[in-house]
């Protein structure tokens, strides 16, 4: 039985889709969604839960609806085959229903130039649908997968010039403390991908960018929707999304004949 898809109204304005939560964690779906669902409301977003059990035009109605994406995180993995590599012992399995989701709400985002903030997983499946690879197991010095309720597991490096630098400047911050919950990272980034932020005891790639000034798509790989209430940083992300979203027009369809 599928969710309900549109579990949050109430704002008049931006509306962002996030792929319905289909691990095979119960636990976790019902744990995690709410808290992206919370930090986009608080950023003055309405959450929009797309599922793929809707009809085709059902999801093409929805999509038509929303002005940006936001991918979360999973406790699955992306499939190795998908970037050219055998399965590792440590890889978890993939999710086939997050994944054609991911790629669905990407492929609509792209075409449309509608803003992206990815998280975690999302980013991986972000850099993966890039063409990009991923390290499948880290094995560093730094500790990324402390415990989910750990606020501080690591410091963050962002890149000078960035996107992410401009952001994080409304919250005051160059390198911030991050908390961290993942055991792959980016090994290369995707086509048109810069890294925006790595972390500096290791130097694994925590955050990437579009190198595009006119689309925002951002992927960082901690969870600034867990800190949302606890530190600007989070709060300046999820606020310069929902900004971006806002301010999304449809790009101009030229018409045969207009000379344009």
């Amino acid at each position: 039985m599928s969710m309900v898809h549109e579990l949050y109204t109430g704002f008049m304005g931006v509306r962002i889709a996030i792929p319905e939560p289909t691990s095979s964690n119960p636990e976790y779906n019902q744990r995690a969604l709410p808290q992206y669902v919370d930090a986009l409301k608080a950023a003055g977003a309405e959450p929009v839960v797309v599922s793929l059990h809707e009809s085709q035009e059902r999801v093409a109605k929805l999509l038509a609806s929303v002005q940006g994406v936001l991918l979360p995180g999973s406790p699955h993995d992306v499939d190795p085959q998908r970037y050219g590599e055998a399965r590792a012992a440590e890889c978890a399995d993939d999710d086939p229903a997050r994944t054609a989701a991911d790629e669905l709400l990407l492929q609509d985002a792209f075409n449309l130039r509608k803003p992206i903030l990815a998280i975690c997983h999302g980013t991986q499946a972000l850099n993966v649908w890039r063409n990009g690879s991923l390290i499948q197991d880290l094995k560093t010095a730094v500790n990324h997968r402390p415990g989910r309720e750990v606020v501080e597991a690591h410091p963050v490096r962002i890149a000078e010039g960035s996107r992410l630098t401009r952001i994080l400047s409304t919250a005051g911050e160059e390198e911030i403390e991050v908390n961290s919950s993942h055991h792959q990272a980016i090994r290369t980034p995707g086509d048109q991908l810069r890294v925006a932020a790595i972390s500096p005891g290791d130097g694994v790639i925590e955050a990437v960018e579009l190198d595009a000034p006119e689309h925002f798509v951002v992927g960082v790989q901690w969870h600034p929707e867990r800190t949302y209430t606890q530190k600007s940083s989070s709060r300046a992300i999820f606020s310069a999304f929902v900004g971006a979203a806002a301010a999304w027009v449809p790009p101009r369809v030229s018409q045969p004949g207009n000379g344009n």
